[in-house]
């Protein structure tokens, strides 16, 4: 059954769909809006993110990436976005995102654009069901390890710390880089504690080049061939790059550095994406929205290049 059969996706105009790729239909590379910011707890709009990344990502035109030097069009399809009841409970949305995107997975390899963060638990659920325990590169200025965030059960805080007490993700496999706000320590460390690596912000500072060349060769070396999943929170980076995002962090990394990592880590053995907290109503000058474009379509040809 193809994907556009399934009458679950609102599709975007050929004018907004991520570098103007076509529809849909036997691709090997999904792209897929996630547009749910339910579990906000701070600025809500990242429901809005994946048309405003679709939007800004028709200014990489022909999409040749200058290192790669390969382009995901002929490859890629934009199955625009999924209907979701923002109003109904976090559990109900996140099902329905589950079963959503298991029928995207089998099909094709997906990025998936948020939404918040909380999308990443059900998206990590159909991953598993695929591949089992999960490597997870997890890009952040939260840990998203809290038990509860403000009250809340679940959220978009607590997708980390649900995913490792479920097994999707194998905690020796999990890295985190670019954390910075303040949490006690229990939830800011959670995952080195349970045997991850975490490589803060202010481990990174200054690092570019050699020294991020090193922290690639920790990462490749730690989560060999496992299966990887790769999440993105675009507050990873400073708010002098992305201020459009529902919780911004001062001090976080440059565009510079996530693009040098997002591109040495493309031979990790990556099974899908996403990236997620783009707020357009909070940018300015399409920045945020630029770069979430750019990771993603970095990504992309890294593994178009990969079998080229």
């Amino acid at each position: 059954m193809s994907v556009a059969s399934m009458g679950q996706f609102a599709y975007a105009s050929n004018s907004n769909r991520f570098l103007a790729a076509p529809a849909l239909a036997q691709q090997r590379f999904a792209v897929v809006g996630v547009p749910f910011d339910g579990a906000v707890t701070n600025r809500p709009g990242a429901r809005f993110g994946p048309q405003a990344i679709r939007a800004a990502s028709l200014m990489l035109c022909d999409g040749i990436h200058p290192y790669f030097d390969v382009t995901p069009l002929g490859q890629l399809g934009d199955g625009g976005d999924m209907r979701l009841p923002n109003a109904s409970p976090l559990t109900d949305i996140r099902q329905q995102i589950q079963t959503q995107a298991a029928a995207l997975m089998v099909q094709h390899q997906c990025v998936f654009l948020g939404g918040d963060h909380s999308v990443t638990l059900p998206l990590l659920r159909a991953a598993h069901a695929l591949y089992g325990p999960l490597a997870l590169v997890h890009f952040d200025a939260h840990c998203d390890t809290w038990t509860d965030h403000f009250g809340e059960p679940s959220g978009h805080g607590t997708w980390t710390y649900e995913a490792l007490a479920e097994g999707l993700v194998s905690a020796p496999h999990t890295v985190q880089i670019g954390l910075r706000s303040s949490g006690e320590r229990a939830a800011r460390e959670y995952v080195q504690d349970q045997g991850g690596l975490i490589f803060n912000a202010r481990s990174l500072r200054g690092q570019d080049g050699a020294g991020l060349h090193a922290v690639v060769g920790q990462i490749r070396q730690r989560i060999g061939n496992r299966p990887c999943y790769l999440t993105l929170d675009i507050d990873c980076l400073d708010p002098a790059f992305a201020p459009g995002t529902g919780t911004p962090e001062p001090g976080g990394m440059s565009s510079s550095q996530v693009l040098t990592l997002l591109e040495e880590l493309a031979p990790l053995n990556l099974v899908g994406m996403d990236c997620v907290e783009v707020a357009p109503a909070y940018d300015h000058a399409e920045l945020t929205s630029s770069a979430a474009a750019t990771f993603v379509w970095t990504y992309l040809c890294g593994q178009v290049a990969k079998h080229v």
